[in-house]
């Protein structure tokens, strides 16, 4: 990413994508709208998606297109330089592989944001196909 983050404020980044809204809302408060915002594009929310990608966060909407099987979106992470993202939306989108890559290189904080974005958008697939699949029995 472009901007460097304190590792506390990643850790409350985490808390927030595995859904603690007071974290959310700290990261908000104290300047890292980009990372409170993430989680809210993460659960779909178009003008989340949209401040993300106008106010200068591409990485990051590419990271969450990236983490929805968007191939387009992992490819330009990389052509700009942002390999650890491009293996956490792999990694999120369930591909052990890059997953494993996140560890070898020693990106353990970086591993566990991809798992929990990965059980975030799992999470929201299931739902979305067991509504679906809803009154098909």
């Amino acid at each position: 990413m472009a901007k460097r983050y304190p590792t506390k404020v990643l850790l409350a980044w985490g808390e927030a994508i595995s859904g603690n809204d007071n974290l959310r809302d700290w990261l908000l408060g104290h300047g890292y709208a980009e990372l409170s915002l993430f989680v809210h594009a993460l659960h779909n929310q178009p003008s989340a998606r949209e401040w993300l990608h106008n106010e200068g966060h591409p990485e990051l909407m590419a990271l969450c297109r990236g983490a929805e099987g968007d191939d387009r979106a992992v490819q330009w992470l990389r052509s700009h330089g942002h390999e650890v993202l491009a293996n956490m939306a792999m990694a999120a989108d369930n591909d052990d592989d890059a997953m494993k890559a996140l560890l070898q290189e020693d990106e353990r904080l970086w591993a566990t944001l991809a798992l929990k974005i990965r059980s975030v958008k799992n999470g929201i697939e299931e739902r979305h196909n067991d509504w679906h699949t809803f009154g098909r029995d």
